[in-house]
């Protein structure tokens, strides 16, 4: 014997589902919070100074 489906439940259950599928594929398409990015762009930065920092020769265009 199946089980009893209420239909109203189910459509609101799969549409939560989508929603939440769409927002977690939107949270990874469009990037990281801004405290880590910023940490992120700091820290590369700081790693291009460090390099610069370490070259033989400059380069006449700095």
């Amino acid at each position: 014997m199946t089980s009893i489906i209420n239909l109203r439940q189910a459509r609101k259950s799969r549409a939560r589902d989508e929603k939440r599928a769409r927002g977690n594929m939107n949270s990874a398409i469009h990037g990281e919070p801004k405290p880590l990015r910023d940490a992120r762009k700091a820290e590369e930065d700081r790693a291009r100074r460090v390099l610069d920092a370490h070259r033989a020769t400059r380069d006449p265009k700095e």
